[in-house]
C-alpha cells in the first residue's frame, strides 16, 4: 500500500475542470497523518468542519497524490444509503417489459434475459471502489462512472471515493453503509454472490457541515479528522496568506493578501458576535482575493483598492435586517 509521503505545507494543483478557476490543496502536517491512518487502517476518515475549509478538494488531492483512481458523490436530502452501493432502476425494467407486450414477442427466453434484474442494476460509488471490474461488467461496455476519472493504472492503485455532505442524509444513510465499510462486502439487489474488496482497499473519504448527528455506530468506525481555521487573529491571518499564496503566486502582493485576510478576520469576528451562522472562511477569502486579481490583474495597487468594495459581496452574506448592518 502506498502512503502520502508529502512534507507538510506541500501544495497539489488539482486537475483543471473546463469553467472553474484553477484550484490547488495545500497539505498539513494533521491532514497527512489522519489520511495515512485511514489507510493503514483501512476505515473510512471522516472530516468536520465548517464549511469552506477545504474539506470537500482534500480527498481530489489525496487522489491526486496518490495517483489513484477518484469518484466524488454529493448527498443530498433525498440520497438513500443503497444509492452509494447500487441503483435499480425499475421504471426502466417496467418499460422494457410493456414495449415487449405491446410488440407481442413470442421469444420467452430470450425476454426473459433481457428482463434480468441484473441488467436494471447500475453500480454506485463503493462498488466502482471494492471491484470495478464487476462494475464494468454491470454498466455495460464502454460506459464510465459519472464524476470520475480513471485509468487502468490509476484503479491498480486503488480508489479514493469523496462521500460529500453526508450530514444531509437522514440518519439511515450512514447506518445503511456500517456492513459495507465494516465488512467490505456487500450484496446489490437481484444478485447472488456479493461484491468484495478486489486489489487495494478503497480510501473513503465523507465529509460534515454538521448539519445533522451522524450516528454514534457509524462514526465509531471512522477515523476523524477536523479542519478548523487557526482561532487567534494574526495566526488566522497568516494561516489564509498562505493559502493565497499557494494559490495565486505572482499574480497579487504580499499586501493584498494581508488585507484580505485582515478585512475576512474582521467580518469573521463581527458575524460570531453578532451569533450570525455560517462564517466566512477559507472559500471567501480565496473568492475575494481572485475578483480583485480578475478585475485588475496586473496592477497590484488598483487591486488593494478594490478589496473593500468586493469584500461586502464575498464577506456579508447574512440577511440584512436593516440598512445599518450593511457594509460601507
Amino acid at each position: 500500500m502506498t502512503f502520502l509521503t508529502i512534507d507538510p505545507d506541500h501544495v497539489t494543483p488539482l486537475p483543471r475542470q473546463e469553467g472553474v478557476p484553477e484550484r490547488y490543496h495545500e497539505f498539513d502536517e494533521t491532514t497527512i497523518a489522519a489520511v495515512n491512518g485511514a489507510l493503514a487502517a483501512q476505515r473510512p476518515l471522516l472530516v468536520r468542519g465548517e464549511p469552506g475549509v477545504g474539506k470537500t478538494q482534500l480527498a481530489e488531492a489525496v487522489a491526486t497524490e496518490l495517483k489513484r483512481a477518484f469518484y466524488a458523490f454529493t448527498v443530498d436530502a433525498r440520497t438513500e444509503s443503497r444509492d452509494l452501493l447500487w441503483r435499480y432502476d425499475a421504471v426502466m425494467r417496467l418499460a422494457q417489459a410493456q414495449l415487449y407486450a405491446a410488440l407481442q414477442r413470442q421469444d420467452a427466453v430470450e425476454i426473459e434475459r433481457e428482463l434480468a434484474v441484473q441488467r436494471f442494476v447500475h453500480p454506485g460509488p463503493l462498488w466502482w471502489a471494492f471491484d470495478s471490474a464487476s462494475a464494468d461488467m454491470a454498466c455495460g461496455e464502454g460506459v464510465s462512472p459519472l464524476r470520475v476519472y480513471d485509468n487502468a493504472a490509476r484503479r491498480d492503485r486503488g480508489w479514493v471515493v469523496l462521500i460529500d455532505e453526508i450530514d444531509k442524509a437522514e440518519s439511515d444513510v450512514p447506518n445503511g453503509l456500517l456492513e459495507a465499510l465494516g465488512a467490505g462486502q456487500f450484496t446489490p439487489f437481484g444478485y447472488e454472490a456479493p461484491v468484495t474488496i478486489r486489489g487495494e482497499a478503497p480510501l473513503i473519504i465523507l465529509t460534515t457541515n454538521e448539519e445533522r448527528v451522524l450516528p454514534d455506530a457509524f462514526v465509531r468506525r471512522c477515523l476523524v479528522l477536523h479542519l478548523t481555521l487557526p482561532r487567534g487573529e494574526e495566526a488566522m491571518i497568516a494561516f489564509l496568506q498562505r493559502r493565497g499564496r499557494a494559490h495565486f503566486g505572482q499574480r497579487t502582493t504580499e499586501d493584498v493578501l494581508h488585507e484580505a485576510a485582515r478585512q475576512l478576520v474582521a467580518d469573521r469576528r463581527a458575524a460570531e458576535a453578532a451569533q450570525l451562522s455560517p462564517l466566512p472562511g477559507q472559500a471567501e477569502y480565496l473568492d475575494l482575493v481572485r475578483a480583485v486579481i480578475g478585475l485588475a490583474p496586473e496592477d497590484a495597487e488598483a487591486q488593494y483598492h478594490l478589496l473593500t468594495s468586493i469584500a461586502r459581496f464575498t464577506l456579508n452574506k447574512h440577511p440584512i435586517r436593516s440598512a445599518d448592518e450593511m457594509l460601507p
